[in-house]
C-alpha cells in the first residue's frame, strides 16, 4: 500500500525517530520510512516541518523551498 501511495503522489507518511541533537544544538528527527530529517521544536514537542540537510562533519542547515 505504501508503494502505491508514493506512485499516486501521496508521498511518505513520515514515522519519526526520537528527537536528536545536531552539532549546533538544534533538535531534529529522521523519518524511518524515507530518511528525511526535519527540525523538531523541543518546547512544543512536535516537528516544525522544516527539512534539514545533515552534515555529519559539520552543522546542519535548513533547505530553502
Amino acid at each position: 500500500m505504501t508503494f502505491l501511495k508514493r506512485i499516486f503522489g501521496r508521498g511518505c507518511s513520515h514515522r519519526f525517530t526520537w528527537p536528536r541533537f545536531d552539532n549546533n544544538g538544534r533538535h531534529y528527527q529522521i523519518c524511518l520510512s524515507c530518511g528525511a530529517a526535519y527540525e523538531y521544536d523541543w518546547n512544543g514537542m512536535r516537528p516544525t516541518g522544516r527539512l534539514l540537510t545533515l552534515d555529519l562533519q559539520g552543522p546542519a542547515t535548513s533547505i530553502q523551498r
